[in-house]
C-alpha cells in the first residue's frame, strides 16, 4: 500500500443518535475532506463486534445497511479514489487472525479490560465474545497496517493492546510482520482530538447521549420527527444559575446545549459563546437550539431518503473485493512467519 491507512469503523447493530452525528459522522466527513489525498482511508462496519452483547439478530443485516446511509447522508463520501467501504463478516481474514493473535495476547491483558469489566458486570451470562472482543480489534486494525485509529477514551486499552501485541510478533519473529499503531497522544494531536466529543444526553447531561430504555427524552435518535427532536431540546435538564456559561462540570446541561448549538450551526464554540455569554434566558438558547435540531432532522432524513440502496451495496461489493486482496496478503505474510505455510 502507497498511502499509510486511517482505519474506522461504524456500528451495524445500534439506532444512531445525533450524539453520533455530532461525535463521529462530522468528524469522519472532515476528516475524509482533509486527508483524502494523503492517506488510504478504511470505514468499514464490525458488524461481527455486533453480538457480543445480545441483539436482535433479524434485523442485523438491514441495520449494517440503514447506518451506512446515515454515514452517506452525514457527508461520507463513497466515491472517493481514496476511501473502501466493507463489512468486517464480508472479509474472512478478521477472523482467521483474530485467532491467530489470541495466541499472542495472554489472558491477564484481557482481563484487565474496562470495557469487559463494565458490559459483564451484574450479568449472570457474559460470552466469550465480549472478553475475546478486543482481539477481534487488533486484527482489524493489523490487516491494513493502520497508523490512525480515531477512537475514543474507552477504546484506548484496545487500541494500545493492538500495538503490543503487534511489537511482540514483530520482535518473536524478527521480521516486520505488522506497522505499528501511532501511540494514543499521537492519535489524538493527528485527530486534533482532546478525548473525543461526546454529546451529553438532555436529561442526564452527566451521561453521554445513548438509546436506553431509562432515557428516550434524553436522546435524540436519527430517526426522530423534526417536532420530536425539537420537542426533546425545550424539555432538555438545565439548572437554576440563570447564567449561560460554557462549563461541564458546573452546567452540563447548558454546555451540552451550546456545544449542540456550535456542531449544528457550524459556528465555532468561541463565537457562539460572546452571543451567549452571562445571558439568563435558556428559554432562548433552548428555542434557538430547537430550531436548528428541528431544521437538522429534516435535512438529514431527505438526504437518507436519497441514497441509492442498490448503488451502495455495489459500492460495498467492489470495494470489499480490493480489500480482500489486501487482507489476504497480509494473512498470508503472516501464516508464513508462524510456519502454517510454506515461505
Amino acid at each position: 500500500m502507497v498511502k499509510p491507512v486511517i482505519l474506522t469503523g461504524i456500528r451495524s447493530n445500534a439506532e444512531l443518535t445525533l450524539g453520533n452525528y455530532i461525535g463521529a459522522m462530522q468528524p469522519l466527513a472532515a476528516l475524509q475532506s482533509k486527508y483524502a489525498e494523503q492517506y488510504q482511508i478504511n470505514m468499514f462496519v464490525p458488524d461481527l463486534h455486533s453480538f457480543t452483547t445480545p441483539i436482535d439478530h433479524a434485523i442485523l443485516y438491514q441495520s449494517t445497511i440503514r447506518n451506512l446511509k446515515y454515514f452517506i447522508a452525514g457527508g461520507l463520501n463513497i466515491n472517493s479514489d481514496s476511501t473502501y467501504i466493507y463489512r468486517q463478516s464480508y472479509i474472512s481474514a478478521h477472523s482467521e487472525l483474530a485467532w491467530i493473535l489470541s495466541c499472542f495476547i495472554y489472558i491477564g491483558e484481557l482481563s484487565r479490560m474496562t470495557q469487559y469489566k463494565e458490559k459483564s458486570q451484574n450479568k449472570v451470562s457474559v460470552s466469550a465474545g465480549l472478553f475475546n472482543y478486543p482481539v477481534l480489534m487488533a486484527a482489524d486494525i493489523l490487516l491494513y497496517g493502520a497508523k490512525y485509529i480515531p477512537v475514543g477514551e474507552d477504546q484506548r486499552q484496545h487500541l494500545e493492546l493492538a500495538r503490543d501485541c503487534a511489537i511482540r510478533m514483530n520482535n518473536q519473529f524478527k521480521q516486520p510482520l505488522f506497522i505499528v499503531p501511532e501511540i494514543w497522544e499521537e492519535q489524538l494531536k493527528f485527530t486534533n482530538s482532546n478525548q473525543g466529543l461526546r454529546i451529553r444526553s438532555l436529561k442526564h447531561p452527566e451521561s453521554k447521549m445513548s438509546k436506553s430504555i431509562i432515557d428516550p427524552s434524553g436522546t435524540i435518535l436519527l430517526t426522530d420527527t423534526p417536532a420530536e427532536g425539537a420537542k426533546k431540546i425545550l424539555s432538555a435538564t438545565t439548572d437554576s444559575l440563570a447564567n449561560i456559561a460554557y462549563n461541564y462540570k458546573n452546567q452540563p446541561g447548558i454546555s451540552n446545549l451550546l456545544q449542540i448549538n456550535s456542531s449544528l450551526s457550524g459556528q465555532p464554540l468561541n463565537s457562539l459563546l460572546e452571543l451567549w455569554q452571562d445571558k439568563s434566558s435558556y428559554g432562548d438558547l433552548k428555542k434557538a437550539t430547537a430550531d436548528l435540531v428541528y431544521k437538522f432532522l429534516e435535512d438529514f432524513q431527505l438526504k437518507v431518503s436519497q441514497v441509492n440502496e442498490a448503488e451502495l451495496i455495489e459500492s460495498l461489493e467492489t470495494d470489499e473485493r480490493y480489500i480482500r486482496d489486501l487482507a489476504n496478503t497480509k494473512l498470508a505474510q503472516v501464516q508464513q512467519a508462524i510456519g502454517l505455510r510454506q515461505s
